[in-house]
């Protein structure tokens, strides 16, 4: 076989590698897309995905309808995905607001429900207090379940416009915040990136300058990086236990944002050290020299000089780290649990997008919202790397003019 045959298949067994590479990653993201795509929307995006069930005092107050009766199909809000009309919406006047009768369809469930489809802007509802006092406000598409307790499922629209204009001044309405969103995953997933940025980063980066910079080469160096290697290669699993029984159990941090945050801060460190290594042995030593020979101290010349020109790996292990904390999902099933809320607290527990999609996926069965859970991740991912990208630009002190 002459050199050249030779050469032209090395070559295409290059190009089919790649060819293959970019395939079976054109294919997942395909496959996410087509099976989650028709999920996502704007309700989608902001709702949480358990419902709220709630009772709001709203006052009788006579609003006229403002637009043509025939239009309030045409106007009215329902998510319709899981929600399809059945019949005309039917105007409360003492309301001011439309309601409507709709069969739900969701998460193998079905039945029909009442829901405000349109709500005027000078209605009480936009007004109301919870039984605490507190001032809030119904929403169009929000499940009406009882007025001054009496049940509405099973009643005409008639029937319920009748038990209304019959109630007091005042009424007590049942009322249910629909979910099916992951907005409270989202806001978790993103306070989670966050918090374990800012404890692994600097005790990673420091932790490189360290070894790069002041340490002699010998046995607690190689150990040290040992050490982080081996780290590297751990289960992630693995981390979850530890996590679970030094900072949920024995330091008694609970079930928490923190406790997650944590335990993943300590799978970052050996991705940003290595990568902030690197990047440091990449910064031509006539820098450190020519900061030296002008006066500078070494800790100056390190903070001042070296750092500032090791930006761009340094963003490199930012964006391998963004990527590695929104696919965590074993580690973080064992911290920071999987209830699907807004952490109030850092003592509080909450669910990333992945450990919901794993819920959704496996406890549910629902394919669909899964992918439609990773369509977003991989949205978030794309939009925290170009931010992190721009401003790797902004502090990129050796290449700018």
């Amino acid at each position: 076989m002459s050199r050249k045959v030779k050469d032209n298949c090395v070559k295409g067994i290059i190009y089919a590698a790649t060819a293959i590479t970019l395939g079976i990653l054109l294919f997942i993201i395909g496959f996410i897309f087509v099976k989650g795509i028709g999920m996502v929307d704007w309700n989608f995006i902001t709702r949480d995905f358990n419902d709220k069930v709630g009772y709001q005092m709203a006052e009788k107050k006579e609003v006229p309808l403002s637009i043509n009766e025939a239009d309030l199909l045409s106007k009215s809000d329902y998510y319709k995905k899981y929600e399809t009309p059945d019949g005309e919406p039917l105007y409360i006047e003492s309301l001011g607001a439309a309601i409507m009768k709709v069969d739900y369809s969701k998460r193998n469930e079905q039945h029909k429900q009442v829901i405000f489809s349109y709500i005027e802007k000078d209605s009480s509802l936009n007004a109301t207090k919870d039984t605490t006092g507190k001032g809030t406000a119904v929403k169009t598409d929000y499940v009406l379940e009882s007025v001054d307790g009496a049940d509405v499922a099973d009643l005409s629209l008639q029937e319920i416009a009748q038990l209304v204009d019959d109630g007091g001044s005042t009424l007590k309405l049942k009322v249910v915040n629909p979910g099916g969103g992951i907005f409270s995953n989202i806001i978790t997933t993103l306070y989670m990136v966050f918090l374990s940025l800012i404890i692994a980063l600097p005790i990673g980066i420091l932790a490189a300058i360290y070894m790069t910079e002041y340490a002699k080469p010998g046995r607690l160096v190689n150990a040290i990086r040992f050490a982080t290697e081996c780290l590297s290669g751990i289960p992630s699993i693995i981390f979850g236990l530890f996590g679970m029984a030094f900072f949920v159990v024995a330091l008694k941090f609970q079930i928490s944002l923190l406790s997650g945050s944590l335990t993943v801060a300590i799978i970052l460190l050996p991705v940003i050290i290595r990568s902030t290594e690197e990047a440091l042995k990449t910064v031509p030593v006539s820098y450190r020299e020519g900061s030296l020979a002008l006066g500078a101290t070494k800790l100056q010349t390190v903070f001042k000089v070296v750092l500032p020109s090791a930006v761009p790996g340094i963003v490199t292990a930012v964006l391998l780290s963004i990527g590695r904390v929104i696919g965590e999902s074993a580690a973080l099933l064992l911290t920071a649990g999987t209830v699907a809320q807004i952490p109030g607290t850092l003592f509080s527990p909450g669910s990333t997008l992945t450990v919901q999609a794993y819920y959704v996926a496996k406890e549910e069965g629902n394919i669909e919202l899964a992918c439609a859970i990773g369509i977003v991740i991989v949205l978030i991912v794309i939009v925290l790397n170009i931010l992190s990208r721009l401003a790797a630009d902004k502090l990129d002190v050796a290449h700018k003019k």
